[in-house]
């Protein structure tokens, strides 16, 4: 397991476009498209990543509630799943299903996506606001695996609190922790 940080993308960026299969739904096609003047949270994680699973169901919580309050989800999954078959469709659905995830877990084998987004680890979080212009990129919150912190989610909590109430999310934000993305040999994106 490699450790890498969030890229820590330019708030106010704009969200790439996209267009995924939904492991969950019938590989129905998810694309920000379908979220116009809706505020959106990208989510990318992966099945096997220790980081992911020590978040795994605060996380799925935390996400079903906002998306009840009008904030679209989308988790997306990147990483090389011939090299990490635990990271491909059935093992997708199976995660799901067993954290209670109400919205789309996309599979990007492409790897395209992750590289729009300027994702560099699991779990990377993208918060955009209702214009689709980027206002959160940071951790869950400050736990870690083994380092005793309870996972509430603080800190994004309180990114979906600020785009929700349509207050201004604050610039100082902290970047997320987890496994590096795995990569398809070949495929690395220039920012590493």
């Amino acid at each position: 397991m490699v450790a890498a940080l969030s890229t820590m993308q330019s708030l106010g960026a704009p969200m790439p476009e996209f267009e995924l299969p939904d492991m969950c739904n019938n590989e129905q096609l998810i694309s920000p498209r379908q979220f116009v003047g809706q505020p959106v949270l990208v989510m990318v994680i992966c099945n096997h990543c220790p980081y992911v699973v020590h978040i795994a169901e605060p996380l799925a919580a935390l996400a079903n509630e906002y998306l009840e309050r009008g904030i679209a989800v989308i988790a997306i999954s990147a990483n090389d799943i011939q090299a990490y078959p635990q990271d491909g469709p059935q093992p997708m659905r199976e995660f799901a299903a067993q954290h209670g995830f109400k919205f789309p877990y996309c599979l990007d084998q492409s790897q395209e996506v992750a590289k729009a987004f300027g994702a560099a680890c699991t779990p990377d979080f993208f918060l955009y606001d209702a214009q689709h212009r980027l206002c959160y990129r940071g951790q869950f919150d400050a736990s870690r695996p083994g380092n005793q912190v309870t996972p509430d989610g603080a800190d994004l909590r309180a990114a979906l609190e600020a785009v929700a109430s349509g207050a201004a999310v604050p610039e100082t934000q902290v970047a997320s922790l987890g496994c590096s993305i795995k990569w398809r040999q070949g495929n690395e994106p220039e920012y590493f």
